[in-house]
C-alpha cells in the first residue's frame, strides 16, 4: 500500500524545534526559508512524493537523497521566509 514514509511538524522560527515526527531524526536549518529534513531510516531510493505546508503559504519539497529531503519556504511575494508552523510528509 501507499503510505507516509516520513512526516514532521516543526517550528521554523528562531531555534528550529520538532513538535512531532515519524522517521525524521532532525531538521537542518540551511538559512532563511531553507531546511533539510533528515530521515531516521534511509529510503531505498529518491522516488517519493513530498507534501508540505507552512502556515498556509507556498512551500516546495524535494527528496534529494535516500537520507534527506530539502524544503524551501516562500511568502506571497516569493521571498524566502521562516514560518512557525511547518508540515512535511513523504509518500510512496
Amino acid at each position: 500500500g501507499y503510505m507516509a514514509r516520513a512526516w514532521v511538524n516543526f517550528n521554523g522560527t528562531g531555534t528550529v524545534a520538532i513538535r512531532a515526527s515519524g522517521n525524521v531524526s532532525s531538521i537542518t536549518d540551511a538559512g532563511t526559508g531553507q531546511y533539510g529534513v533528515n530521515f531516521t531510516n534511509a529510503m531505498p531510493d529518491v522516488n517519493y512524493a513530498p507534501v508540505s505546508n507552512s502556515s498556509g503559504r507556498s512551500t516546495a519539497a524535494n527528496v534529494t537523497s535516500t537520507s534527506r529531503a530539502d524544503l524551501v519556504l516562500r511568502d506571497s511575494a516569493g521571498t524566502l521566509t521562516d514560518y512557525s508552523e511547518v508540515f512535511v510528509a513523504i509518500f510512496r
